[in-house]
């Protein structure tokens, strides 16, 4: 006769044990959630989500050759020479889907006259610059949880093929809950090397480009990626603003070596064309290792002058009516 009181004991047991444990994770949820915003800086859903201004004259979409344009406080520079409010949200390893959905949350919380797309053809050709982005533990430690995010992405697992595990990690917090360098400012570490300048090592370049193409540039998704940036040139639209593509510079050393890059190029301008957007192919504009911190990302001399000669022009225009 002890059997039938044991059982529901044992399940009471058991439940009040999920109960805590629960408890305990969304503690401890709670707290990494706080840490991520005392230490957020360079991921791009923490600036949407902390930015105070509802409205913008420029967003700037890209990978991590785009970052450099806010390091140092050189996005102040900008503001100040330009006299346009400028929101920097690019992001190391980024291809277009990403940038996209970067958009897209901007544009749910923001608005902006101007958007400018810094391309590049490594993150038009690979999974890995685009739909696994979206399940990197680090990307994922510092994006804010935010209930319309998780929806959004929930919706990119259906529509773009995200996997679904990246959504569950997003949702469940499970990345900020077992980040290592949770009390660590969010900052790329070339950020810190911005004021460096780059000594031409050609085993570098190619170990670089062997990571950045790892298909060696016959990498098969160009033309959903492609779609894609023609996704965000019609997402700016709609919201009402203008849309245009920017190739920063390279290095001679660094670009001579890009598999298939002129012909990037080429159909890049083809798109361009294709969609009524703008296209600014600054590729060969500082082609002095001088001008770089490492072999392919700008230091402050060279942010200053493609600024000086190229990107200030383009940013002081009228924004469109």
């Amino acid at each position: 006769m002890a059997t039938p009181t044991r059982a529901p004991s044992f399940a009471r047991a058991s439940a009040w044990f999920v109960l805590l444990g629960l408890l305990l994770y969304a503690v401890l949820f709670a707290a990494a959630e706080r840490l991520a915003w005392r230490n957020g800086h360079a991921n791009p859903f923490f600036r949407i989500e902390s930015n105070p201004y509802e409205v913008h004259d420029w967003v700037i979409l890209g990978a991590s050759h785009a970052m450099p344009l806010d390091f140092g406080g050189f996005g102040t520079v900008m503001e100040r020479a330009t006299g346009r409010r400028i929101i920097n949200l690019a992001a190391q390893g980024t291809g277009p889907l990403y940038q996209r959905a970067v958009l897209e949350r901007y544009l749910a919380r923001h608005h902006t006259a101007n958007v400018m797309v810094v391309v590049d053809s490594f993150a038009c050709q690979s999974r890995a610059w685009n739909e696994d982005r979206f399940a990197d533990p680090k990307l994922l430690a510092h994006t804010p949880w935010r209930l319309e995010l998780a929806s959004q992405f929930a919706r990119y697992v259906v529509e773009e093929g995200i996997d679904w595990r990246a959504w569950l990690n997003y949702a469940t917090g499970f990345a900020k809950v077992n980040d290592s360098g949770r009390f660590e400012v969010d900052m790329w570490e070339g950020e810190g090397q911005f004021d460096r300048t780059w000594r031409v090592s050609q085993s570098a370049v190619r170990k670089r480009i062997a990571y950045l193409y790892p298909a060696g540039g016959q990498g098969a998704g160009r033309a959903r990626y492609f779609a894609q940036l023609a996704g965000i040139a019609a997402l700016a639209r709609r919201s009402g603003a203008k849309v245009v593509f920017v190739k920063l510079p390279m290095p001679s050393a660094f670009a001579a070596e890009l598999p298939g890059e002129d012909e990037f190029d080429e159909a890049v301008g083809r798109l361009a064309g294709s969609i009524g957007v703008e296209w600014h192919n600054l590729g060969r504009a500082l082609p002095d290792a001088r001008f770089y911190f490492d072999s392919d990302h700008l230091n402050r001399a060279g942010v200053a002058a493609v600024f000086d000669a190229h990107l200030k022009a383009l940013l002081v225009r009228p924004n469109p009516a």
